[in-house]
């Protein structure tokens, strides 16, 4: 079965060219010209299905991609989990970092190339997928409980929200527990792109996965920066 992308474009187009490759490329690809459409299609099923992916432009003509992708992770269900690519034809790079903050898995800057564009998808496909059992499904640090399996993370019981990829640089690192990584090697762990110059992402991530798990995010226990290398994940936990 052809995985299933949901394209939120309003310039019908670009829109069209970049579906068409993405179709010749494997895919199915439905299409929704402004914000408020897509989140009708995505609450209502009108695409038919749950879209393995969004691909979601920051300027569109009602409501802006940064609130369309607020209202998707408030969705119920597994709609709040599906992985957000955000496009954006601003290069001020507080768009991306908003974006990313707002659960956005990653972004593409405009304009972009069609390869580029797929390559990305596959990144984001492949982490979600996760097809690989693990030994242990379930790991436990004190009251935080990480799910590999269900892909879930909850604190004392409640589910922390965390987007696919957040869920991936959070496994990353638990399965490492002691060990300090670089955001070089955490990158390459997720399987994701190589870090671009002056590139904070990781960091974006790291404070959303925080403010999830942490008890005081300003504080934290669990997650801890080591300054100038990377992060570490710590053993002993409340």
């Amino acid at each position: 079965m052809r995985q299933h992308l949901l394209m939120i474009e309003d310039d019908v187009r670009l829109a069209s060219m970049v579906m068409q490759y993405l179709e010749q490329s494997g895919f199915s690809v439905s299409h929704a010209s402004d914000g408020l459409g897509a989140l009708a299609q995505l609450g209502n099923g009108a695409t038919g299905e749950t879209p393995d992916l969004v691909i979601l432009d920051l300027m569109l003509p009602d409501i802006d991609g940064l609130e369309v992708c607020r209202r998707i992770r408030a969705l119920p269900n597994s709609l709040a989990q599906v992985p957000v690519l955000m496009l954006t034809a601003k290069g001020d790079a507080m768009d991306r970092i908003i974006g990313l903050e707002v659960g956005a898995d990653d972004y593409l800057p405009k304009p972009f190339e069609p390869r580029e564009l797929l390559a990305r998808i596959r990144a984001i496909l492949r982490r979600s997928a996760d097809n690989i059992a693990p030994a242990t499904h379930v790991l436990r640090f004190g009251s935080l409980e990480i799910d590999r399996d269900a892909r879930t993370v909850s604190v004392s019981g409640t589910l922390c929200e965390l987007t696919s990829y957040q869920f991936d640089l959070l496994v990353t690192l638990a399965e490492r527990a002691g060990r300090v990584l670089s955001r070089d090697q955490i990158m390459e762990a997720v399987r994701g792109r190589e870090l671009e110059a002056f590139d904070r992402s990781i960091d974006v991530h790291m404070g959303r996965i925080r403010a999830a798990i942490e008890i005081d995010p300003k504080v934290p226990k669990r997650i801890l920066t080591v300054r100038g290398v990377g992060y570490v994940f710590a053993r002993q936990q409340d």
